[in-house]
């Protein structure tokens, strides 16, 4: 009897979890909201190194906000040959009204080199409420009303978005862009739940003026490769509240091969694993694919084992759907849940090779990881 309930038994941390973060997502996501109403002028820092995918589009999307304050737009660029410039200079021809600004200063401040740029443009900056967002972001008509509402109260410091992918281009992309949906959003609305925010995510961060100089300032970040996760942080352990948008924003990205990819996750996970060990440690038991396997293997493959196995990847598919179709509406469901077991495996390749070393390339440029999330340049 023990042996045929034994896979279950295995399969029912990862099982419970999705049902867990199903629950939380239709918390958050079905809750009352106020309608926003506060908008005070708004600065939007913008760091640029080369080219993303539909670059001009990403940009012009923060030209076309229907917001009744004045909004800033400072781009920062530490190169004058970045080919990223004449997309500037065409955007600000495009919108001659809006206040765009171009900030192109090569000086370092750390390792960090996209926290030194946000550093040499933060002397532009007019306005006590700043938005960072990464450059390959697009954002809706209504994205400032929504980060700018949370800031009526004056004991909150930072406002963080969510993001997803919709429209990816092939399998490679699509197995990052799944990550989004059935992994980052749901361990969002887990960590929401169960402990409150004290994190921000990188893809577009608004902080108040005050918060920022209360860390330090940017020059806090720029040792560190997390500069996301220790801006919410810092804030947050400094006595400010953190809130988290209902508005999506969207990763815009380019059709990419699996080595790419993967690069780019294994810096996120070592970034974690360093930022928050032992959640990320104990994140392995939530993992649906060695689970699965451990399952079958336990069980023999007999018949206990493989009900176990579908019963798992049953509630899991039942997540993806619901996460994708109900509360991210990116459209990646379900015409890639053929992809899902192989996005699970990707997951842990990627969990468990993190812990194989320190080094993470980004950008170009190769870096050591140190205790605590800060890097060296090699």
């Amino acid at each position: 009897m023990l042996h045929t309930l034994l896979p279950f038994f295995i399969v029912a941390p990862p099982l419970a979890y999705g049902l867990i973060s199903l629950a939380c997502a239709r918390s958050w996501f079905g809750r009352r909201r106020p309608a926003p109403g506060y908008a005070p002028p708004i600065t939007i820092l913008k760091p640029v190194k080369g080219m993303d995918a539909g670059s001009f589009d990403n940009f012009a999307s923060f030209c076309r906000q229907e917001y009744p304050a004045a909004v800033q737009l400072v781009f920062a660029c530490a190169a004058a040959d970045d080919p990223v410039i004449p997309v500037i200079r065409r955007l600000m021809a495009a919108f001659p009204a809006a206040d765009i600004e171009l900030v192109v200063d090569g000086t370092s401040h750390g390792p960090n080199y996209k926290v030194s740029n946000l550093i040499n443009a933060f002397p532009r900056a007019k306005h006590d409420l700043i938005i960072v967002c990464d450059s390959d972001i697009r954002v809706s008509p209504d994205f400032l009303r929504e980060v700018a509402a949370p800031f009526a109260d004056p004991q909150v410091g930072l406002v963080t978005s969510l993001y997803r992918s919709p429209g990816v281009r092939g399998a490679a992309t699509a197995l990052e862009a799944m990550g989004f949906t059935v992994e980052m959003v749901p361990n969002v609305m887990v960590a929401l739940k169960l402990e409150g925010l004290s994190f921000a995510l990188g893809a577009a961060m608004t902080v108040r003026r005050e918060a920022l100089a209360a860390i330090g300032g940017f020059p806090a970040l720029a040792d560190y490769l997390a500069d996301d996760y220790q801006l919410g942080n810092k804030i947050h352990r400094a006595g400010w509240r953190l809130e988290l948008s209902d508005c999506f924003v969207e990763s815009v990205m380019h059709r990419e091969d699996l080595a790419t990819v993967l690069s780019r996750q294994l810096r996120w996970c070592r970034t974690m694993r360093v930022s928050r060990p032992g959640g990320y440690l104990g994140s392995g038991i939530t993992q649906p694919f060695p689970m699965a396997c451990l399952a079958l293997l336990v069980a023999g493959f007999s018949a206990a084992g493989w009900v176990a196995v579908f019963l798992l990847y049953g509630v899991r598919s039942l997540e993806a759907l619901v996460f994708s179709r109900r509360f991210i509406r990116d459209g990646i469901f379900p015409r890639w849940l053929w992809l899902l077991p192989i996005r699970d495996l990707f997951a842990f390749a990627t969990w468990t090779l993190s812990f194989a070393g320190n080094r993470v390339r980004w950008r170009g440029h190769l870096f050591r990881l140190q205790p605590g999330g800060k890097i060296v340049e090699l």
